[in-house]
């Protein structure tokens, strides 16, 4: 599976626009995601986060230009963009309930040579589960067990959307160390509201509001800018956000 060249986005969004049912719900919006490391997409609720995900897999109706890199990707249908290897970590995890873990795992397998090591090196608590049907489990396991199906096959680019949303502090400082270790293997773009996950893992930030691009750049920076917080996230400061 080839990647881009030196210097190259993994990801280029350009003049994109999202609808649901005939609504705008991503307008105008331009970023890049670099070939690595984890660039998160922040905003307020209901800025259009999620829509900017679903409209890069083209899961809503969407216009601009989307490239993968370097090769867009905008007039693909989705089954074909996760075919190239963009896999997509749903916010409300998606899992078979009736299946087993084992079963979930298998299904998400596209690759001939899975990376069932990696997935169980990662997840210890699921392969002790193998046999447990989904639906049985906690929230935190079972969103384990979302990200190991992404996990479980070769990504030229990982979208999680709010992997740690509704988790006990324990199990969010689990997802933050797996995402951490999925990095290494494939750069990532991240919805997460959890401004202490967002310090520990991105290097870059994105930010919406009301469907638009209003700051790219360091996290750094603007993590420790406490006015744009506010201004951008409506938190006084990260305690508030966790």
């Amino acid at each position: 599976m080839s990647g881009p060249v030196a210097d190259e986005p993994i990801l280029s969004v350009r003049n994109l626009y999202g609808r649901i049912a005939g609504q705008q719900v991503v307008e105008d919006v331009s970023f890049d995601v670099p070939a690595t490391g984890v660039t998160a997409l922040l905003g307020r609720n209901g800025v259009g986060k999620t829509s900017t995900i679903k409209s890069i897999l083209g899961l809503i109706d969407r216009t601009g230009e989307i490239r993968l890199a370097g090769e867009r990707i905008d007039r693909a249908p989705t089954h074909r963009i996760v075919q190239r290897g963009v896999a997509y970590v749903p916010e409300d995890r998606e899992v078979f309930g009736s299946l087993t873990v084992a079963e979930n795992l298998r299904l998400a397998e596209r690759d001939r040579s899975p990376r069932r090591e990696l997935v169980a090196s990662l997840f210890p608590d699921l392969e002790a589960r193998r046999e447990q049907r989904a639906g049985t489990l906690s929230g935190g396991q079972q969103q384990m067990v979302s990200l190991a199906r992404a996990l479980v096959n070769e990504n030229r680019l990982l979208l999680v959307d709010e992997p740690t949303k509704g988790l006990a502090p324990r199990i969010v400082d689990e997802v933050a160390d797996a995402l951490a270790e999925a990095a290494r293997t494939a750069p990532i773009l991240l919805v997460e509201q959890n401004l202490l996950v967002v310090r520990r893992l991105a290097e870059r930030v994105v930010v919406l509001s009301s469907g638009r691009v209003v700051f790219t750049g360091s996290a750094a920076e603007l993590l420790d800018d406490h006015d744009r917080v506010q201004r951008f996230l409506g938190v006084h400061d990260e305690r508030e956000a966790a």
